[in-house]
């Protein structure tokens, strides 16, 4: 009997790509279905509004969600390093702080990342539902409108893309956090 070599799903891979995905249907929704995006409008208001969605996402969903991956996968990187300066200065290398403190901390740490994450999941999907019911009760979009089902679509999306996330920073393959716990035991 042959032995099959397990093989290891690259989580991390489709985490970027739903990532991306979800970052392109933001993107078309505001451009295509709300009428584009801009910092400053004289005469559609609504325009300004449509910013918000798109860097919300972007910025606290699809880039965080990256730098909890890149503190799992890549250690030791200068990019990494770069990311996660000020953060992990503040809750995590602090000034003075043994190495047994900062071991300690370390749980604290990753639970806090995690959460703002989970957050930042929950607050998007509620902004897109609350969007969703504002805009039917305005009868401006129909409850199963091309346009509605985009949105939830996205929010089931999200939700994946955050399930996914957190799955692959707990998966007990190799990465940082192990080493780290080896050090404090």
């Amino acid at each position: 009997m042959v032995a099959v070599p397990a093989v290891r799903f690259p989580m991390s891979g489709l985490v970027r790509l739903l990532g991306v995905a979800a970052a392109a249907v933001i993107v078309v929704w505001a451009v295509h279905f709300r009428g584009g995006m801009a910092l400053s409008a004289e005469k559609d208001k609504l325009l300004i509004f449509n910013v918000h969605p798109v860097l919300m996402l972007i910025g606290l969903v699809v880039l965080n969600g990256e730098a909890l991956l890149a503190y799992k996968t890549v250690p030791g990187t200068k990019k990494l390093k770069n990311l996660q300066w000020a953060a992990g200065f503040l809750t995590f290398w602090y000034p003075g702080g043994s190495r047994s403190d900062r071991a300690s901390l370390l749980p604290w740490h990753v639970f806090l990342g995690v959460f703002l994450y989970v957050l930042a999941i929950a607050t998007s999907v509620t902004g897109l539902l609350e969007k969703s019911i504002f805009m039917q009760s305005a009868k401006m979009i129909g409850r199963f409108s091309t346009e509605a089902m985009l949105m939830n679509s996205l929010g089931m999306m999200l939700i994946l893309l955050g399930a996914l996330v957190i799955l692959a920073i707990f998966n007990p393959g190799a990465g940082k956090i192990d080493t780290y716990r080896g050090s404090s035991e």
